[in-house]
């Protein structure tokens, strides 16, 4: 038997059990029936936020950003070439800083862009600043995961 994973829709945010075997290609959810992986970051408010980081049993990488950051716009395509190629091992997200104030404080995030990685509910890794590549996004998430919490 093939060992199952919660992962969270990108969509309605229910959370679905899902056998590791089936994860490519992707499942679709249970509830809304869209596809679990959309190979694109999700935009995360608070509530979304918690079910993500808390309920997902994949790491979730998030980029906390605002709309008026040059450094940010500048990141947010690699950023969203970077979910193509770290799902379905790591589900990405974005929280917009401006939108949602209170996660920001909650975090301290006091740059943007920062990227925060997120395995059972705990910040294991941080990096402020805009990375210029998707593979340098995927490579410093991989390496945060193998690094010992």
């Amino acid at each position: 038997m093939s060992e199952t994973l919660h992962v969270v829709c990108p969509h309605c945010h229910t959370t679905n059990r899902v056998r590791q075997a089936d994860q490519l290609p992707s499942p679709d959810c249970g509830s809304c029936h869209q596809s679990l992986w959309q190979g694109k970051p999700v935009a995360l408010n608070e509530v979304a936020f918690d079910r993500h980081t808390l309920r997902n049993q994949v790491p979730v990488l998030v980029d906390f950003w605002a709309p008026w950051c040059g450094p940010c716009k500048m990141m947010a395509p690699a950023f969203a070439q970077a979910a193509l190629a770290l799902e379905p091992h790591m589900r990405l997200a974005q929280v917009n800083t401006e939108d949602e104030q209170q996660l920001a404080s909650r975090f301290n995030i006091r740059s943007i862009p920062t990227l925060a990685l997120f395995v059972g509910g705990r910040e294991v890794a941080r990096q402020a600043g805009a990375f210029r590549t998707a593979a340098d996004i995927a490579q410093w998430a991989q390496q945060a995961l193998r690094a010992p919490h």
